[in-house]
């Protein structure tokens, strides 16, 4: 089976994260990290490759991918799957050998930290890593010494100065060569390095916010200022690594679905970092509620097979039997284990990433082709018609209480969504609320073109209402004279629950009848909820961009001048809006008659 990459590319994330490329056997080939999934992918399918590269992607017959919450995530999560998995094509990274260090000496009173490519059985001295790139160790090297001023020359040239480096010009070394600095406070700093290197950052940040207090209260204002740089770079350095540094062990499980498809995502989290992503795709032959289809998944993942259980079980739902699945856990495991769908701080971190994991490998499962192609031939079926339909546009309207009302145009193919055909269609004119009037509006825009020749025809058109909308889309394209083109009217049940619609076909007398788990009903929701989703977003774009217009910007003499002298003024809109007249006409260029007619206009 040849691996279709453009169809995998067209709905992949530009989020950070890890892919693995599969062969037929499912065996792995190849494990990298990516800043940006989509584009880092994407340079594999070019015609740019080395002959070895072209090699590894003539082999590729799937690629899974995980999303992280940093590259920092990733390259840890590589380096776990590397050492795990071995695949052939990771030759450099086979083992700890290739992997770089940071070493410590314990025979030097100064000693620097230092890059090392391997380790040495007879080294007197302490090994922090392994590392996944030579270019991370640099990296934390080089904030280290920008933290704590941690020496990196040679043992030979720090024996033989007589005068500080430019590395102490720069506030980069505390020049332990020439006596700037003590001993112990030297080892003190070099301790709160080894620590952060360690993944120990806050408990660094707690101690020296403890010391810069004290240094204060001891008016030693040039240490408690030193002490404060470091907190704070420390500070910014722990809000750019998003890898938990509190610890924790847990797998995660989250469900994503959509459209009679579902997945769930297990993410295996241990002492705070996050060691893999597994994705399942169970069948739902009993139409369960995603509640339940979880509680019983986590059951037989931990009860019907041997595997390590965590200390905490996080799930995106609330399961049925938490309490007794709790237990059962806890008695398999003989111990404590904790069940919860409640989290917080790191831990929500941690879920969210699992729900994020689950819907990416959901759009990638909904959007295959083989998957499509079943689902379009089902509707074939379904609406008796000869071949299967090529185009479905679906239009749907939204607003909120006739503000800001916005139609969209959807199209699917059986690629997929069809985006750079979506259309939305800011509506005028119409009374507030009237979705007929707005409907009509849409469809007329969208179909006078096609009446005059320009543009492709769908071979369904769905409409998302009841009877109403698919008698007013009937007139519309009886009007212009589309009447070949086919009409399905998709109506939601009293419940609003999916698998509960009502079809229409051409006419109101004419219902499709479809069970639940219909690959053509399923086809029929993803396309109704597509256009849901494209209406919604620009109902939303459209009412904040109105409701972000200042209220001045209305004011007939108002201009961005005038407007910025009277928000700088009063140091603020509210300000602008609480002011008397006379307070309006002290402003620099308001004059009595435009501070009458401002005042007016703020307050009706």
């Amino acid at each position: 089976m040849t691996f279709d990459s453009r169809q995998f590319l067209a709905n992949l994330t530009q989020a950070p994260g890890i892919y693995r490329m599969l062969d037929e056997q499912g065996d792995t080939l190849y494990v990298g990290k990516a800043k940006r999934l989509k584009a880092r992918l994407a340079s594999y399918f070019r015609g740019t490759l080395n002959a070895k590269t072209q090699a590894m992607v003539a082999r590729i017959a799937d690629v899974q991918v995980t999303v992280t919450r940093s590259e920092t995530e990733a390259l840890l999560l590589e380096q776990t799957l590397i050492k795990e998995l071995r695949p052939p094509y990771n030759i450099l990274l086979r083992d700890d050998k290739s992997y770089p260090f940071v070493f410590v000496t314990d025979r030097h009173p100064f000693p620097a930290l230092e890059y090392k490519r391997a380790r040495k059985r007879h080294d007197d001295g302490r090994y922090l890593g392994p590392y996944p790139s030579s270019g991370a160790v640099r990296e934390s090297l080089s904030l280290m010494q920008k933290i704590f001023r941690i020496r990196n020359c040679e043992d030979t040239v720090f024996s033989h100065r007589t005068r500080p480096c430019l590395q102490y010009q720069i506030n980069r070394c505390s020049a332990p060569c020439v006596g700037y600095i003590e001993k112990d406070d030297y080892q003190r700093d070099l301790q709160h390095a080894i620590m952060c290197l360690e993944g120990r950052s806050e408990q660094v940040t707690r101690e020296l916010t403890d010391a810069m207090e004290a240094a204060s209260r001891d008016l030693a204002f040039e240490d408690a200022a030193r002490l404060r740089d470091q907190v704070q770079h420390l500070r910014q350095l722990q809000q750019r690594q998003f890898v938990d540094t509190e610890g924790g062990d847990a797998d995660v499980f989250a469900l994503a679905e959509s459209q009679g498809a579902l997945c769930i995502s297990v993410l295996a989290v241990r002492q705070g970092r996050l060691l893999g992503a597994r994705h399942y795709t169970p069948e739902n032959g009993l139409g369960l509620d995603g509640d339940a289809l979880l509680g019983d998944f986590v059951s037989q993942y931990y009860l019907g097979q041997d595997r390590e259980r965590p200390g905490e079980v996080i799930t995106s739902l609330p399961l049925p039997d938490a309490a007794l699945l709790e237990t059962a856990l806890s008695e398999r495991a003989e111990r404590r284990i904790r069940l919860t769908h409640r989290v917080r701080a790191h831990r929500s971190q941690w879920l969210q990433l699992a729900q994020t994991n689950a819907e990416q490998q959901l759009a990638g499962q909904l959007a295959s082709r083989d998957h499509l192609s079943r689902r379009f031939e089902a509707l074939r079926v379904a609406l008796g018609l000869p071949t299967p339909p090529e185009r479905l546009e679906c239009f749907d309207i939204s607003h909120s209480h006739g503000e800001a009302t916005v139609a969209s145009c959807v199209v699917f193919d059986h690629n997929g969504p069809r985006k750079s055909d979506y259309r939305r269609f800011n509506i005028e004119g119409v009374a507030a609320g009237d979705d007929y009037a707005a409907m009509r509006q849409a469809l007329i825009r969208r179909f006078r073109r096609l009446a005059e020749g320009e543009g492709v025809a769908p071979d369904v058109l769905l409409v998302d209402g009841g009877k109403g909308q698919l008698n007013l889309a009937r007139d519309v394209l009886s009007e212009l004279g589309l009447g070949d083109i086919l009409l399905l009217g998709v109506a939601k049940g009293t419940t609003r629950k999916a698998g509960l619609e009502t079809l229409f076909v051409e006419t109101v007398d004419r219902i499709l009848d479809l069970e639940g788990a219909s690959p053509a009903l399923h086809l029929i929701q993803h396309v109704r909820d597509e256009a849901h989703r494209f209406a919604i977003t620009g109902h939303r774009t459209r009412r904040d961009k109105a409701r972000r217009r200042s209220a001045l910007e209305g004011i007939a003499g108002i201009g961005p001048k005038r407007r910025r002298e009277l928000l700088r003024f009063f140091g603020g809109l509210q300000g602008v809006k609480h002011a008397s007249r006379e307070e309006l006409a002290r402003v620099p260029g308001i004059s009595d008659t435009l501070a009458e007619m401002i005042h007016r206009s703020l307050h009706g």
